[in-house]
C-alpha cells in the first residue's frame, strides 16, 4: 500500500506530461499546400502572391505558376489568399483547399477601364506615390524570412548554385537598405567555374541598394508616360513608365494603386530586375518576390579557353538571383536578427555549416523551369547528382 501510494504521484505526473506533450507534437504537426494558380485560358500565373495575410504567412508563385506552402493545423480554419496584377483575388479556406481533388486554384481577370477624365498626370502619380511611401508600405521594423538563389554561369552553363536562408531586418520602402543580415542555413553545389568572380558582401544587400524607388527617384531624370492599367486586390492600378532623358536606354516601370498610391511593382532596365510586392494584414505592402540577372562579357586566359572550349578572348558570365519572401515577423520582441561576416564576404564564400534536416522540412518553392534547367547543366558536367554534390561539399 506505502509503494502504491508513492507511485502514484509520479504516474500521474508522467501521464501528465505525456497528455501535455502529445498536445504540443499535435499542434505542431504540418500540413503541406502545393498545387498551381492558372488563369481561365489555362495559363499558369507567375509570381502571385499566395498565403494567409493575417498572419504575415505565404510565398509567391513560381515562374510557372507553382506553389509550395507549409502551414500548421492551427491554420485549416484561416483564408489562402492568392493576389496577382490583373486578376480578382481568389479567397478559400485552407481546409477546402486541402479537400481539391485537382490542386488548381483560377484566377479570374478583372477587366479595369479608368475614366480618363479623372486619371491624373503620370508625374503626379510617380510624385504621390514617393510622398505616399510611408503610409502604403510596412515601415516599421520588420524581419523578411527569405529564400535567396543564386547561380552563376560561363558561356551560357550553369556552374555554381548557393542558396541560402536569410533573416533581413528592413524598414521598408522609404529606407535605402537593408539595416541587418543572417545567414541561418546555407548550402552550395560544388563550384565548377573557371572564372571565379567576388562580389564584397551578401548580394541579398542588393535587393535594397538597386530598387530605384528605395534610391530615391529624381523624377527630373526621366519622361514619364501612362503605358496601360490594371488592378490588385480590388484597386485599380495605372502602370507608369518613366524612360531616361539623358541615358535613352534607362526605364524604370511602376504599378501604382489609383487609391492608395501604393507600389505593387517595380520593373528596372538596371539588371532585368523585378520587385513585387504584398499586402499584409493592415493593408501595408510588403516585399513578396525580387529577381534580377547581372550579366558580363570577362577576358579570359589561354588556359581558361582551353577549357571552356572557346577561341575567344571573352566569355560570357552571369549571376541570377531569385528572393522569394516566406514569411514577415513584426513583433519587435521575436524579431532576431544577429550581424555577421556575410557584409565583408562573397556570399559563395560564407561558410555555414550544413543542416540536411532543415532543408528535408523546409517549405521551398517548387522547382522553376529555370531551376530545373540550371540544375541540369550543374549536374551533366561531371554526372554528380546535386544532392551528392550538397553532401560532399557542405559541412
Amino acid at each position: 500500500m506505502l509503494l502504491r501510494t508513492n507511485l502514484q504521484p509520479k504516474v500521474k505526473l508522467v501521464l501528465a506530461f505525456l497528455f501535455a506533450f502529445n498536445s504540443i507534437v499535435f499542434a505542431q504537426q504540418k500540413i503541406e499546400l502545393e498545387g498551381v494558380v492558372k488563369d481561365e485560358n489555362g495559363y499558369e500565373v507567375p509570381y502571385a502572391a499566395i498565403g494567409i495575410p493575417s498572419k504575415y504567412l505565404g510565398t509567391a508563385t513560381t515562374e510557372d505558376g507553382s506553389f509550395y506552402l507549409q502551414l500548421s493545423e492551427s491554420n485549416l480554419s484561416d483564408i489562402l489568399e492568392v493576389s496577382s496584377i490583373g486578376y480578382v483575388t481568389y479567397k478559400i479556406k485552407v481546409e477546402d483547399f486541402l479537400k481539391l481533388e485537382e490542386k488548381v486554384l483560377i484566377l479570374k481577370e478583372d477587366i479595369v477601364s479608368l475614366d480618363e477624365v479623372n486619371i491624373l498626370a503620370p508625374g503626379d502619380y510617380v510624385k504621390n506615390a514617393i510622398k505616399g511611401a510611408k503610409n502604403t508600405s510596412l515601415g516599421t521594423s520588420h524581419q523578411l524570412n527569405m529564400l535567396y538563389r543564386r547561380f552563376s554561369t560561363e558561356a551560357g552553363k550553369s556552374r555554381f548554385l548557393v542558396e541560402h536562408y536569410i533573416k533581413v531586418l528592413d524598414r521598408g520602402l522609404t529606407s535605402p537598405q537593408y539595416a541587418r543580415v543572417e545567414v541561418a542555413e546555407g548550402r552550395k553545389s560544388a563550384d565548377y567555374r573557371f572564372i571565379k568572380d567576388k562580389y564584397p558582401g551578401h548580394q541579398v544587400l542588393n535587393v535594397a541598394n538597386t530598387n530605384p524607388f528605395r534610391k530615391g527617384i529624381n523624377q527630373k531624370s526621366y519622361n514619364w508616360k501612362k503605358i496601360g492599367d490594371s488592378s490588385y486586390d480590388g484597386e485599380d492600378i495605372v502602370i507608369i513608365e518613366g524612360k531616361g532623358k539623358k541615358n535613352k536606354w534607362r526605364w524604370i516601370k511602376l504599378y501604382i494603386g489609383v487609391d492608395t498610391k501604393g507600389i505593387y511593382k517595380i520593373e528596372s532596365s538596371n539588371l532585368n530586375s523585378v520587385w513585387i510586392y504584398k499586402k499584409g494584414p493592415n493593408g501595408k505592402l510588403i516585399l513578396s518576390y525580387h529577381n534580377r540577372v547581372w550579366a558580363k562579357d570577362k577576358p579570359i586566359n589561354k588556359m581558361q579557353q582551353r577549357l571552356l572550349n572557346t577561341s575567344s578572348d571573352k566569355v560570357p558570365v552571369s549571376y541570377r538571383h531569385e528572393a522569394f519572401v516566406l514569411g514577415v515577423e513584426t513583433n519587435k520582441k521575436k524579431i532576431k536578427i544577429g550581424n555577421y561576416e556575410g557584409y565583408k564576404k562573397d556570399m559563395g564564400d560564407i561558410e555555414i555549416k550544413y543542416n540536411p534536416n532543415f532543408w528535408n522540412n523546409f517549405s521551398i518553392p517548387p522547382e522553376t523551369a529555370f531551376y530545373k534547367k540550371s540544375v541540369k547543366e550543374l549536374e551533366s558536367i561531371y554526372g554528380v547528382p546535386l544532392e551528392s554534390q550538397f553532401q560532399s561539399v557542405n559541412k
